[in-house]
């Protein structure tokens, strides 16, 4: 499976009986910060989950935030003799760890789900059966990830988004590759936090 890899925020979402009931950020890996109340500001991370949820899922994904936005925020903070952010993803994270979630409301931040943690209920064998159980849910998943059935095609998907990046609404800096059927994930396993079934393709960096 090929997935743009969005330049944003990592994100865990605890839903428990269908109700989103803490959010953190990643942190260092094992600890992040809780942003729970500012989460429930962001209109594209549903707070009750559609279809037939298991009792217990964390949701992973992306929250970032649109070109456009960031250069919107950025044209008020001059105005406003306020710092600039440096790129969208700063944006994004300095959003989301605001005390103030009146403040994250207004930044119009988006979301991507793509993976999941804990869950009661696996009944899931691949990354595009997720990706549409996801769905199903009522969460966004990226609609240039797609499934390949050779390196080559693989290839593809990169230059494609390659070429496609300066249009796109939002930052992303790469592809991930990830195998589809998570028995072989699970067999493949991790070399300490880097997960040996899957694998990022960056772009050149943007100047």
């Amino acid at each position: 499976v090929s997935e743009p890899k969005i330049d944003g925020l990592s994100i865990n979402l605890r839903y428990e009986y269908g109700l989103l009931k803490t959010a953190t950020t990643r942190g260092d890996g094992s600890e992040g910060e809780v942003v729970t109340d500012n989460i429930f500001t962001i209109k594209e991370i549903p707070k009750i989950l559609m279809s037939n949820p298991p009792n217990l899922i964390e949701v992973r994904g992306e929250i970032y935030m649109k070109k456009n936005d960031f250069l919107s925020i950025n044209e008020e903070n001059v105005k406003l003799g306020k710092k600039t952010f440096s790129n969208p993803r700063n944006a994004a994270a300095g959003s989301i760890r605001q005390k103030n979630s009146k403040i994250t409301a207004k930044r119009n931040l988006k979301f991507f789900a793509y993976t999941i943690g804990e869950i009661s209920d696996n009944f899931i064998t691949s990354q595009i059966q997720l990706l549409d159980a996801l769905l199903s849910y009522g969460f966004k998943v990226n609609n240039y990830t797609s499934l390949c059935k050779s390196k080559s095609q693989l290839i593809k998907t990169w230059e494609k988004l390659s070429a496609e990046r300066e249009n796109l609404e939002y930052e992303i800096d790469g592809v991930v590759y990830k195998i589809n059927e998570f028995d072989f994930q699970k067999r493949l396993g991790n070399i300490g936090k880097a997960p040996r079934w899957a694998i990022a393709h960056k772009f050149p960096s943007e100047e």
